[in-house]
């Protein structure tokens, strides 16, 4: 099943980001069992060839892993070139108006819901698979607006009235910055935003996602119970720091001051 068939079925997915532009740890967590894997293009120094190797790496700890992008931005020259290198999907940073919404849609979707060119490259096996990859790719590539910016709340209704975006992803440090609250998210105002966000990916028939920064199951277990079905589960780089840390933390309270 794709990701997209899941989200659609009203189940959820469990997945994290890859900022260590890394083989080894894409190919790793694929093979944890991760449902998708984003390459952070926007936060980290990966560009567009390492990309693709990671894709590749994704696919070789597990074809069941969705290899998705999270983009820089919102370029259609730039986002249909990480389609072609293989992305299952991406997730669109900062957007905040029905208009980028709309761009994002046409660079990852085929017509006649977009505009995204076709050529040969790895996405339709170097063109071997051409037919039945145009065929199927409007049902299978996820479209996942960011919602990360008190405008885009503001304008939320619009922005997932798009045709084309199948699910909003909230980004809740960059939002709580754009309301004066960074990091606060307890505030009554930020619980507010994501209530409105929420209810609009209900009406709209939308997937809602959001992002657990810190690597804590029981907290990507809770936002389950609350409803939301697209879960990036902390990041690579903050998983890795956190066992290093809390373990050394753990070592060196049983052995005693150096």
């Amino acid at each position: 099943m794709s990701l997209c068939a899941a989200l659609r079925e009203g189940v959820p997915v469990i997945g994290s980001w890859l900022n260590t532009a890394s083989p080894i740890a894409a190919e790793l967590m694929a093979a944890c069992g991760f449902d998708f894997l984003a390459v952070d293009a926007e936060h980290s120094a990966v560009d567009l060839p390492r990309t693709q190797a990671l894709f590749q790496a994704i696919r070789s700890g597990s074809p069941d892993c969705a290899a998705l992008v999270r983009l820089p931005g919102t370029d259609y020259s730039l986002t249909k070139r990480y389609m072609d290198a293989g992305a299952e999907g991406v997730i669109a940073p900062m957007v905040n108006s029905a208009h980028e919404a709309r761009e994002v849609v046409r660079a990852v979707k085929y017509p006649p819901l977009g505009e995204r060119g076709v050529g040969f490259c790895r996405d339709n096996c170097y063109g071997m698979t051409l037919d039945e990859t145009v065929a199927a790719a409007n049902e299978r590539t996820l479209v996942c607006v960011q919602i990360e910016h008190v405008k885009a709340v503001e304008d939320i209704d619009a922005i997932l009235s798009v045709e084309g975006v199948d699910a909003a992803f909230i980004g809740p440090y960059d939002l709580s910055a754009s309301m004066g609250i960074t990091a606060r998210f307890d505030d009554p105002e930020f619980l507010a935003a994501l209530d409105k966000v929420f209810e609009a990916c209900r009406a709209h028939d939308v997937a809602p996602g959001i992002h657990v920064v810190r690597p804590d199951p029981w907290e990507a277990a809770a936002r389950i119970e609350e409803g939301y079905r697209l879960i990036a589960y902390s990041l690579d780089i903050t998983m890795l720091e956190t066992s290093c840390r809390e373990g050394l933390a753990e070592i060196r309270k049983a052995t005693g001051p150096r």
